[in-house]
């Protein structure tokens, strides 16, 4: 797909890997729709950008209104929607007895339905053009249980298999869909995420796995990748033994 000048919609995107895509998408000439629930995070993001083919938008991947506002915002900014990114997440890693049914609700509403609610909006957005490209950033904690990262893990796994379905539904009218899972990424995620200390200087950047979503999208429409695992070379966290 050829950036240039198509519309273009990435959630979570008020900061971290979020905001390096949609700075590098703009490189490419793109026209972006920042959305994320922050409103004020947002707002500085975009003015940070300070870039005629930006734009935000603040909305809430939890809401089925809110996506479809969405998906109607980037039109208006910049024609049908062609590349839609659901990138928002969170994580509280804890032991599983010491999860509030709070923190399970909002894990598994922002991670698996805001990627369901965001990726219906896309596809309904697409369809009418039978073109287009949404990619989920999932996470390697898709791939197994991870103690301590149990609620994640499920969140994260729902989605991969979501996606997994949604690829077959969206091919036979024109639309892509991708699998992006990163490993560890050094970004604000973290904060409050986990009480032990995590080994960032070892992860990936945040503008790695913006780039790693461009090099996806700039495939040609007739090839579908599925599914990309994207760690850092240093990052131990799948190492069997040491050499």
């Amino acid at each position: 797909m050829n950036l240039n000048q198509i519309s273009c919609v990435v959630t979570g995107a008020a900061r971290g890997i979020g905001l390096a895509l949609a700075q590098t998408l703009l490189k490419a000439h793109a026209r972006v729709v920042l959305s994320d629930s922050d409103a004020s995070a947002l707002e500085a993001s975009v003015a940070m950008l300070d870039h005629p083919a930006a734009v935000g938008f603040r909305a809430d991947v939890t809401s089925a209104s809110d996506m479809e506002a969405l998906a109607l915002a980037a039109a208006a900014h910049a024609g049908p929607v062609a590349l839609w990114v659901n990138n928002a997440g969170l994580a509280r890693h804890r032991a599983i007895k010491d999860y509030t049914p709070e923190e399970i609700d909002l894990m598994l509403a922002v991670n698996l339905k805001g990627t369901i609610l965001g990726s219906q909006a896309a596809l309904r957005a697409m369809v009418p053009v039978r073109r287009g490209h949404i990619i989920n950033i999932i996470s390697t904690a898709s791939l197994r249980g991870i103690p301590g990262e149990t609620v994640y893990c499920a969140a994260k796994w729902g989605v991969r298999g979501f996606t997994q379905g949604l690829r077959e539904e969206a091919a036979p009218v024109g639309v892509r869909v991708t699998a992006l899972l990163p490993g560890g990424v050094d970004t604000g995620f973290w904060q409050g995420a986990t009480a032990r200390p995590m080994p960032v200087e070892d992860f990936l950047s945040a503008q790695q796995v913006a780039d790693a979503v461009v090099t996806l999208a700039q495939m040609d429409d007739s090839v579908v990748p599925q599914e990309l695992v994207l760690r850092a070379l240093r990052d131990r966290d799948f190492a069997q033994a040491d050499v």
